[in-house]
């Protein structure tokens, strides 16, 4: 990848590559555009296979959210950041605390929350180091988990395409393949299934697929065949990235 050519096509404003040898911390924040206001995006942990796809995706997400912070009216630009590790076995309070030094030399350029791989304890850690954080507990004044908030906004989202597409904003009449049910997907299976809808679902976690299979009357289906269900409306729960031009 040429560097400064691709953030040349992204626009990019900045990237900051972070590394802390001690605590383990290889990371990075991307900066997108701050003519709105401070950039606002999630702190995603994942096991990327090479440092290339690493900044490809922290590239097109914090590119997206400036796009979802304008249109939804706010005066915040887009940014995002990741840290390439495995959730279930590189996580310590050394590595987010580290992470929170690097988020708080910018001064507020880029506010940070939850993202995948990460939840509010270990925001708690970032928040130790910084206050360019969201999705803190509630004790100290956050909003706590935003995954229901964000499942929520989806169900929104359902409703003005159904109305656009079908006249009618009744969820429980229509079917959902839902891509990846961790915390956002999760929370929005819940939700559709309040309204009665019927849903398919994939993951590549079994015990949460089996969880709503038993509790909310999922479907289960393989990981490629969500693509293929004969359902109403498709609902990318997963990394992203799965819809394209």
């Amino acid at each position: 990848m040429n560097l400064f050519e691709t953030i040349e096509k992204t626009e990019h404003e900045e990237i900051i590559f972070c590394h802390n040898k001690d605590a383990g911390l290889k990371a990075i924040i991307a900066i997108h555009n701050t003519i709105l206001g401070p950039a606002l995006g999630g702190l995603r942990m994942y096991p990327y296979a090479t440092e290339e796809q690493a900044l490809t995706d922290v590239l097109r997400l914090s590119r997206g959210m400036t796009y979802k912070a304008a249109v939804s009216g706010l005066n915040l630009g887009g940014g995002k950041s990741i840290i390439i590790g495995d959730p279930k076995k590189d996580k310590s309070e050394a590595l987010f605390r580290a992470f929170g030094r690097f988020l708080d030399s910018l001064g507020g350029r880029y506010i940070t929350a939850e993202d995948v791989g990460i939840d509010v304890n270990d925001m708690e850690y970032v928040y130790q180091e910084t206050e360019n954080v969201v999705g803190v507990h509630q004790m100290h004044g956050g909003s706590g988990d935003p995954s229901p908030f964000t499942a929520y906004g989806t169900l929104q989202s359902i409703r003005a395409s159904l109305e656009k597409k079908f006249g009618n904003q009744d969820v429980g009449k229509y079917s959902y393949a839902i891509q990846g049910v961790g915390h956002v997907g999760l929370e929005l299976v819940k939700l559709i299934h309040a309204e009665g809808g019927k849903m398919f679902i994939t993951d590549v976690n079994k015990e949460v697929l089996d969880t709503c299979k038993q509790q909310y009357g999922c479907e289960i289906v393989g990981l490629d065949e969500i693509y293929a269900v004969d359902a109403d409306v498709f609902c990318p729960c997963a990394l992203g990235g799965t819809v394209n031009d």
